[in-house]
């Protein structure tokens, strides 16, 4: 089939599939790269999200609780529960469109709230932080029911005195609160133990969405760049090797039928030009031979007729 091919089009032939090999190849690298940096883009926003909800427990506890504490006693204000502050922080986020597919959690395996209880795979998450006190974060992917989710974790520590008064014993915790959740959950707490995990979560096909957006990008990028060079490389071929090749071939036909007056020009100093000297050089050849065969040819008849 290639034989039947004139050199343009299996030039042109080559070049494609060489992008399609190299697309091939290439896309199973580039996918899990692109994969890899779509987690830890989404990664280091879940992280500034912790941090936020970090921030927004700190001021809870500190400039909040301390001004209503003396309300505790007749009403209960979820408002001075630094876990009630930080949710309800970030469910006002959610509504942005940037942070709609974010899910926040404070997972702890003893919760004042029971919508606060760790699961199983939760759990395991904050015994691991629990065991390994260096570890400052975990994240990976988990199956659901619903989907695969990408998730983020880090532990959280009762780190002041003041935490303590409604999670140490139901007796220091006030009244208000045990009437609200009862006195089973939520207390035996220490200062500096680590209590729960906060974890930012969203669908797996978020980050899978995200890489594949960016390889599309880059795969149609690079595939547009490689479409230009074949086109290229076809203006250069056709102008540098097949023109003059086509020139050559059509003086050297003229040349084989008798016409020794048309010539072969040389164009350049590649291959291409050094082939038109070489047919150059064979035709003067010719030419000397065949005026070797008329002088002999003229003098054989000059010889006969003398006789």
């Amino acid at each position: 089939m290639l034989k039947k091919l004139n050199l343009r089009q299996k030039f042109t032939i080559l070049l494609i599939g060489i992008l399609v090999v190299g697309l091939s190849l290439s896309g199973l690298v580039l996918s899990a790269l692109l994969r890899q940096n779509a987690t830890n883009e989404i990664a280091s926003k879940a992280l500034t999200l912790i941090d936020t909800m970090t921030s927004v427990r700190e001021y809870t506890i500190t400039q909040i609780t301390p001004e209503l504490s003396d309300e505790l006693d007749t009403k209960f204000m979820p408002q001075t529960v630094a876990a009630y502050s930080a949710r309800e922080v970030f469910e006002n986020l959610r509504k942005r469109p940037d942070y709609r597919d974010f899910f926040y959690k404070e997972a702890a395996i003893n919760p004042t709230n029971l919508r606060d209880k760790a699961d199983s795979f939760e759990t395991k998450i904050l015994e691991r932080f629990r065991k390994e006190k260096n570890l400052n974060q975990v994240n990976g992917f988990r199956s659901l029911p619903g989907g695969d989710i990408f998730y983020i974790a880090r532990p959280l520590s009762i780190s002041q005195e003041s935490c303590l008064q409604c999670h140490s014993t139901p007796d220091a915790a006030p009244k208000t609160m045990i009437d609200r959740f009862g006195a089973v959950s939520g207390f035996g707490w220490h200062l500096n133990e680590i209590v729960a995990a906060q974890i930012v979560s969203l669908p797996a096909s978020k980050v899978i969405e995200k890489a594949q957006q960016s390889s599309l990008m880059i795969v149609g990028l690079v595939s547009t760049i490689f479409i230009a060079v074949i086109f290229l490389v076809n203006v250069f071929l056709n102008r540098q090797v097949i023109i003059p090749l086509k020139r050559i071939t059509r003086v050297a036909e003229e040349v084989s039928t008798g016409h020794l007056d048309v010539d072969f020009d040389q164009i350049s100093n590649d291959e291409i030009g050094n082939l038109a000297k070489a047919f150059k050089r064979m035709k003067l050849s010719l030419e000397m031979a065949m005026k070797r065969i008329r002088r002999s040819q003229g003098g054989n008849t000059g010889g006969t007729a003398g006789h």
